[in-house]
């Protein structure tokens, strides 16, 4: 009876165990169905573009169909001049600057490095025409680009160094008559190729998005959701929530994970409770630049080589330019396993004119620690290199880049740093010592897009372990798994034995209870059998 009670307690005990084990949550997410159900409901358009009849006719200049526009969106043209696609700038609050204006008018990168002096050439990401100086006229609303965003005919092209107009062989009649809501081809048309190439920035924007499998992107995926950029970069008055980090600071009008998935989108409270300090990106986007390489490194100081007095280029394996006279020389990844960062959505910039506080000057500052309960632990990709600085201001400068002929200061066309500094603070306004030099610089760019797809998310051990983890960097807090601490540590294992120690004990007091319950009643019983009979 005894050995019989005994193994009976043991095989529950095993059995709860493997339970444990075992068991699997139901991954049927409410939720997400929901969110499902509502993207592959697609907008049909109420407007046919191509029967209006201020649409019919001949087009001599893309200022005419701005003005065929008007004629119906009377005073759309006043919210597009208002937006930071526009004017290249937005007022906003900067720790340790106050209320200041911050945009590619004047924070710097690590890539072209500025807009002044170069607008002709950089107005290729302009939504509107005519832009040749600092002195574009920012009232004139017959200069307003709509084809650019609202191009449906997948034909709208800017031209190269055109100051914003459309390339020569752009119908501008099909184009006028093909118009819509905004799709991916029309933002990535910009976005995919800032610094001068496809997915060289960002590293997570790629025109391989616009026609994507679901493991490179959940969202853009077309086997999978198939979401254009503005169903999460949504808009009101053609102000679009989703800022750019390299040149935002304040932390409002953020495009979240959470707006459309909630703090809660896991079935496991664990998961839903790592979100109050982890990014969602942190665990679902593993690797980014999946398709394309992505720039990493960019050194000017190798610039103004020459062959024969002639610029030259020179590829990789992949047709990356690993150099290039004009630009100097650069290291490209593909498949990049990103860096982490503490980070609570307000970021400082290197504005121009700006005096070095350390080296490598960090071009942007994303803020944020382990410290502070509004920082969360987000994905980067971090870009090196170095540029050009003036010795005696210790101040990174802004070089004339950008000329139409020979003998104009540009750098790119006479290789002369002396002469495309001057001409570049020139036109900033600012002074210039003579003295050039290059120093190393660091700019950070969060990874949001190219999510994968949840059996490719991080794992838990990539991240708490002691050997080369994810995050082993990213130190001055305590990591289970990953951390040492002795105290820490002790509590904890010996809070697990004293548990299981708890837990064996009560279960040999109950048997032990038990067994001598039985062994009394056995005894009244055999007592009862013995006692005589009256």
């Amino acid at each position: 009876m005894q050995r019989n009670l005994i193994l009976v307690i043991f095989v529950v005990i095993i059995a709860l165990v493997m339970v444990n084990i075992l068991h699997r949550d139901d991954n049927y997410n409410l939720k997400l169905e929901e969110l499902k159900h509502n993207y592959a409901l697609k907008a049909v358009p109420s407007v046919n573009h191509s029967k209006l009849p201020a649409l019919q006719k001949e087009f001599k200049t893309p200022q005419e169909v701005t003005e065929a526009c008007l004629s119906c969106h009377t005073e759309t043209h006043k919210e597009v001049m208002a937006s930071s696609h526009w004017n290249w700038e937005r007022a906003s609050y900067v720790e340790g600057r106050g209320i200041s204006s911050v945009g590619k008018k004047n924070v710097m990168n690590n890539f072209c490095i500025g807009t002044n002096s170069n607008e002709q050439s950089c107005a290729k990401c302009h939504i509107g025409y005519g832009m040749t100086s600092s002195q574009f006229d920012f009232n004139n609303a017959r200069n307003v680009d709509c084809m650019v965003c609202h191009d449906n005919s997948e034909e709208y092209l800017k031209g190269a160094s055109m100051a914003g107009y459309p390339d020569r062989t752009v119908n501008l009649e099909n184009v006028a008559r093909s118009v819509g809501s905004p799709r991916k081809s029309n933002c990535g048309s910009c976005h995919s190729f800032g610094g001068g190439g496809n997915n060289v920035k960002h590293g997570d924007l790629d025109v391989a998005l616009n026609s994507c499998s679901r493991d490179v992107d959940v969202h853009m995926g077309a086997n999978g959701m198939n979401m254009e950029c503005i169903a999460c970069h949504t808009a009101k008055n053609h102000k679009i929530i989703g800022k750019l980090y390299s040149v935002s600071s304040d932390n409002t009008d953020r495009a979240t994970c959470e707006q459309c998935h909630t703090s809660t989108p896991h079935l496991r409270e664990v998961l839903n409770r790592h979100g109050s300090r982890v990014s969602c990106q942190a665990c679902h986007i593993p690797q980014y630049a999946k398709v394309n390489s992505t720039k990493m490194s960019w050194k000017w100081s190798d610039a103004g080589k020459l062959k024969d007095g002639k610029p030259y280029e020179e590829e990789d394996s992949l047709g990356n330019h690993n150099y290039m006279s004009i630009k100097g020389s650069f290291v490209w990844e593909r498949n990049v396993k990103p860096d982490y960062m503490w980070f609570n959505g307000t970021a400082d910039h290197y504005l121009l004119g700006d005096t070095i506080q350390s080296i490598p000057v960090k071009m942007n500052t994303l803020n944020g620690s382990y410290s502070d309960r509004h920082s969360k632990i987000i994905p980067v990709k971090i870009h090196v290199g170095d540029q050009i600085y003036d010795k005696v201001y210790n101040r990174l400068v802004q070089p004339k880049l950008y000329g139409d002929a020979e003998g104009d200061s540009a750098f790119w066309k006479d290789f002369n740093w002396e002469k495309a500094v001057a001409a570049g603070m020139k036109t900033s306004g600012l002074k210039y010592s003579g003295q050039y030099g290059f120093v190393e610089t660091v700019m950070y760019w969060p990874v949001n897009h190219m999510v994968s797809p949840k059996e490719q998310s991080v794992s838990c051990a990539e991240c708490h372990t002691r050997d080369n983890g994810r995050l082993a960097k990213l130190t001055g807090f305590y990591l289970p798994g990953r951390d040492r601490n002795v105290v820490q540590d002790s509590i904890g294992i010996w809070a697990f034995f004293l548990t299981l120690a708890a837990v064996m004990g009560h279960a040999l007091i109950r048997i032990f209870v038990l067994i001598r319950r039985n062994k009394y009643e056995k005894q009244i019983i055999n007592y009862d059998d013995d006692k005589p009979s009256e």
